[in-house]
């Protein structure tokens, strides 16, 4: 039976993966619905009622961390609790904890390595994703053991090359860094892919195609997500991993 959580459940081997969207929550207002957030105005008490709630879904505790459109990347301890830091990505081979990265319109990426037993999640915005995060994060998971030919990655739902618009300038420096964001919206005006870029990385990074699914909505379109884009005054989704 599906949750109202779960607005995407990516098949990703050697864990269990979901991107949640606004419904099962209890924020209300512009927060409406499962707002994980604590930095963006909503009521403390119904974000963390909205991440024990998530906690449930999952089957354990999870884990945050500051984003801040970086290429840093955490390493959980082998034990224990784990203190909040900053960092745009976090990579773990535990069992007991699951890893989140908060989205409304950026990129929110899941790896698993089902052979090493490694899992990984990163938040590739346009910063991050041009500064290299991915790369970065796959580097971390090959010190845990990780080869990327055995990596499964999901890149989950943001906003898309059709919707987001950005000046000619910026598409120019970004398609310079990485050609695939290169891209023009559906009224004509510039725009940038970063799922399309995010994808070209990956793969030139060794993921094979056939296990990288990056078929989820844009969150412009989709309102089961929360978007900046649609109202600056808004809640935030997150992509979540546990190894199973």
């Amino acid at each position: 039976m599906s949750s109202p959580l779960t607005a995407r459940a990516p098949r990703l081997r050697g864990a269990r993966a979901l991107f949640t969207g606004r419904g099962g929550g209890v924020s209300t207002g512009d927060h409406a619905g499962l707002n994980l957030a604590r930095h963006v105005g909503d009521d403390e008490q119904a974000v963390e009622r909205n991440r024990a709630l998530l906690a449930e879904e999952i089957g354990a505790s999870v884990v945050f961390v500051d984003q801040v459109h970086s290429a840093d990347v955490h390493v959980l301890p082998a034990t224990g609790r784990v203190p909040t830091l900053t960092a745009d990505a976090m990579v773990t081979d535990r069992r007991d904890v699951a890893l989140a990265i908060m989205v409304a319109d950026c990129l929110p990426v899941l790896l698993s390595d089902p052979v090493a037993g490694v899992v990984a999640v990163a938040h590739a915005g346009r910063q991050g994703l041009l500064a290299g995060v991915l790369q970065r994060t796959i580097e971390v998971m090959a010190e845990l053991g990780t080869r990327p030919a055995d990596l499964q990655a999901s890149v989950g739902p943001s906003i898309c090359g059709a919707c987001y618009e950005v000046p000619a300038t910026m598409r120019d420096d970004a398609a310079a860094r990485l050609p695939q964001t290169w891209a023009r919206t559906s009224w004509g005006t510039p725009s940038l892919d970063l799922r399309a870029g995010a994808v070209a990385v990956l793969a030139a990074a060794g993921v094979p195609r056939a296990s990288l699914d990056a078929d989820h909505p844009c969150t412009l379109e989709d309102e089961r997500f929360y978007s900046y884009r649609r109202a600056s005054r808004t809640g935030r989704f997150a992509g979540v991993i546990r190894r199973s």
